[in-house]
């Protein structure tokens, strides 16, 4: 039994609403392994209907503190302080050896985990040394998934609180994304053949997961819990998007052989911002995802983002060139990553246009084509941007610009 010196070893739980995160962690819960834990289940409604299953399915019970109830918010944002708290005051106790939690279906997994890993400025407890995070898990819905991809529909069914900044499939992008373990559950709705399929797409999106088909989210506990396989540095450094980014096209096999292919767009001269507007309100139903940064011409002050998530189209204001720095701090962004130096241009500096488009099954050189003809021509690079309309300004206009037709 570890010391209560030892930190807690902590596995965390992300997923979309109904892809089964509450019956695999009862399944966890009831298994014959012998598991002193404790439970913290995140839900945004006002009633933890989750926590209620867990209670009901389990031998723990929320009046005596082994099961956390948190509603109305998400522990990756609103939350995060008041989790804390819980998880603090839990730990004051120690009368358990594990920390099971299940974030909401919304939930972003990086700042959960940035939470137990290194804390969080408005909270009063600061859980490194006492919490130790060891796994964060993503279940997938394989059905739901695989119906939507194959259709070219959305991959979630679900809708959010339209005050919230994020739509569904960013959210379970991000949870695909930022894991050590992706658990495909309801792998009994889904033939072998299309699972195959979907685990090399899955793989091309997050390549350093284990991934593990499970039904009813029977899972091994032995798979999510002590398996010491999070790092927080890596996991963020390990999405196939940014890969491809950082490193170029890589063939594997097994994406091969099911056609999931992915490629990296580069240009030195800006877009057209109404021609790439038309071009991303358009992209083929089996590009899966797509994320990078652009070049819009007339707005030379602000690098745009691209962040395409299942059907899911976002574009507009991401960040600042280093060419509109100041000197001093561009001799810093130099001094860091002296790669940005090699690739400098004389007049324009370090703007460009750098994208990922991974999916399956489409048509790689009519993509190129049509990118490059949303590059600005000789003659275009000769007249006033600022005459351009411009897509990208309010977020309104971004998803009036990207809807559909």
């Amino acid at each position: 039994m570890p010391s209560n010196d030892d930190p807690i070893p902590v596995t965390i739980l992300s997923g979309s609403l109904g892809a089964g995160k509450t019956t695999t962690l009862n399944h966890i819960l009831s298994s014959e392994q012998e598991l002193n834990a404790a439970v913290l289940v995140n839900d945004m409604g006002e009633v933890n209907v989750d926590a209620d299953l867990v209670e009901r399915e389990s031998d723990l019970t929320q009046n005596d503190d082994e099961i956390i109830e948190m509603s109305n918010g998400c522990i990756c944002c609103r939350l995060r302080g008041d989790m804390l708290d819980e998880v603090g005051r839990l730990a004051e106790e120690r009368d358990f050896e594990y920390l099971l939690v299940e974030s909401s279906g919304i939930s972003e997994p990086i700042p959960v985990a940035q939470t137990f890993a290194r804390g969080f400025e408005d909270a009063d407890f600061d859980p490194t040394g006492v919490y130790e995070l060891d796994t964060m898990v993503s279940v997938v819905d394989a059905h739901s998934f695989w119906k939507g991809f194959d259709s070219g529909q959305a991959l979630t069914d679900e809708s959010i609180d339209p005050q919230g900044n994020r739509v569904p499939e960013e959210a379970l992008m991000d949870q695909i994304e930022f894991c050590d373990v992706l658990l495909l559950n309801k792998c009994d709705l889904v033939p072998d053949d299309e699972l195959e399929e979907m685990e090399a797409v899955l793989r091309a999106l997050q390549p350093r997961a284990n991934i593990v088909r499970t039904e009813h989210g029977a899972i091994d506990p032995r798979e999510i819990l002590n398996t010491g396989r999070f790092d927080f540095d890596r996991a963020s450094q390990s999405a196939g998007w940014k890969r491809e980014l950082q490193h170029g096209h890589h063939h594997e096999s097994a994406a091969d052989e099911h056609g999931v292919t992915s490629f990296v767009f580069e240009s030195r001269r800006p877009f057209h911002p109404e021609r790439i507007a038309r071009f991303f309100a358009d992209l083929p139903d089996g590009i899966v995802r797509a994320k990078g940064f652009f070049w819009s011409a007339g707005r030379e002050d602000i690098a745009m983002g691209l962040d395409k998530a299942g059907q899911s189209v976002r574009a507009g204001p991401k960040g600042t060139w280093i060419a509109t720095l100041p000197k001093a701090q561009q001799e810093r962004y130099f001094a860091a990553r002296p790669g940005i130096k090699e690739d400098w241009d004389d007049q324009w500096g370090d703007r460009g246009s750098e994208l990922v488009f991974i999916g399956r099954e489409f048509d790689q050189e009519t993509l190129i084509e049509r990118l490059e003809g949303c590059v600005l021509s000789d003659a275009e690079m000769e007249e006033d941007w600022n005459e351009y309309p411009d897509p990208f300004t309010a977020d309104e206009q971004r998803e009036l610009a990207l809807a559909d037709d």
